[in-house]
């Protein structure tokens, strides 16, 4: 990748596609294990360059409403084939363009790794190597995978920390170094639409509204769920997302998909609303930086009151049911069923 005054690309880059601006879930990750080269693409690209941390060199294209990513990987290709190893965040966008750019690449694709370098005459005849390792069955196994060449690579959120760098990146426009001939085939693009609150995926989400053991505490389990339930509509009518800490996953409340933390999803969003939620640094290890923070909680001192830009110490399931109330979420109650039998209160450490 050169160009009038551009550096050329060098052993390992990153590649994020951007929204309007704003930048996927895990593109800063993606960024610092390339070593802190990077090229965005899609809708406000050099918007969403600029808001990059821990970037030193950062190339930039718009390439138009809706991902086209045939086309795209096909423009990209011949930009960033010097780079022996390309890393895209496993974000959605990340995972439908990945491969195609290998296809385009001729490389492999190592897929959902959680690290990747890139090392210099380790391969057979003293060639390149890249070397990743990938996370399965629920993260309970690392594998090792080892690729004699080059490759191209999608990087889980979460996987590791970001530095910030200590000086401004370098942006430049991306060359149009685009290979002659006609577009690949692409799906056509009619509409773009919203996507669903309830089904959004937790990461992608820019508001996330969460609930813990304390949301449901003194009721059963049938109960506990309706509660999940309506956190859900809750969330939805706030234009957002529900998710759950781990106490609430494996009590069967709400589904896995739903779970934040270190074993769980790692979101970013700009308002995060904890019900209920204690704090262990299980749940806020996946919390990432959002923006602003509320917490309910009954408890004054609890760890998510203490990181909260406002805390409402009250009780997080009267106000989840007065919420449900004014937004018009039907179904809300006012308390347990008649037979719901206690199934005790959050302990201390409990999220």
């Amino acid at each position: 990748m050169t160009g009038p005054g551009a550096r050329t690309v060098g052993n390992a880059v990153a590649v994020v596609v951007a929204r309007d601006g704003r930048l996927p879930a895990g593109a800063d990750e993606a960024v610092a294990e390339a070593g802190g080269a990077a090229v965005v693409v899609g809708t406000g690209s050099e918007q969403g360059a600029r808001a990059l941390v821990g970037a030193d060199q950062v190339w930039w294209a718009d390439t138009g409403a809706g991902l086209r990513p045939a086309a795209l990987a096909a423009r990209l290709a011949p930009a960033v084939e010097g780079a022996r190893l390309v890393i895209l965040p496993a974000s959605p966008d990340g995972r439908d363009l990945a491969p195609r750019l290998a296809a385009a690449l001729r490389r492999p694709l190592v897929a959902r790794a959680i690290r990747a370098d890139y090392h210099a005459g380790d391969g057979p005849a003293g060639g390149p190597r890249v070397r990743a390792m990938v996370a399965r069955l629920d993260d309970r196994v690392l594998l090792p995978v080892d690729i004699d060449g080059p490759a191209v690579v999608t990087l889980v959120p979460g996987s590791r920390s970001v530095v910030s760098a200590r000086t401004a990146a370098v942006l430049e426009p991306l060359p149009d170094d685009t290979r002659p001939g006609a577009d690949p085939p692409d799906p056509e693009v009619t509409a773009i639409l919203e996507p669903d609150p309830h089904t959004m995926d937790l990461a992608d989400a820019s508001r996330v509204v969460a609930g813990g053991a304390g949301l449901a505490a003194g009721v059963d389990d049938r109960h506990a769920v309706r509660i999940f339930d309506l956190l859900a509509e809750v969330a939805a009518a706030m234009g957002g997302s529900a998710g759950a800490t781990r106490v609430a996953t494996d009590a069967g409340w709400t589904g896995y998909e739903r779970q934040i933390g270190t074993t769980g999803v790692t979101i970013d969003p700009e308002l995060y609303i904890a019900f209920g939620v204690s704090g262990a640094a299980q749940h806020t290890g996946g919390l990432g930086t959002p923006r602003h923070i509320v917490s309910i909680n009954t408890d004054p001192a609890s760890p998510m009151t203490a990181m909260a830009d406002l805390g409402l110490v009250t009780d997080a399931r009267g106000l989840l049911v007065e919420l449900g109330r004014r937004f018009g979420v039907a179904g809300v109650d006012d308390g347990p069923p008649p037979d719901a039998q206690p199934v005790g209160r959050s302990e201390p450490g409990r999220a």
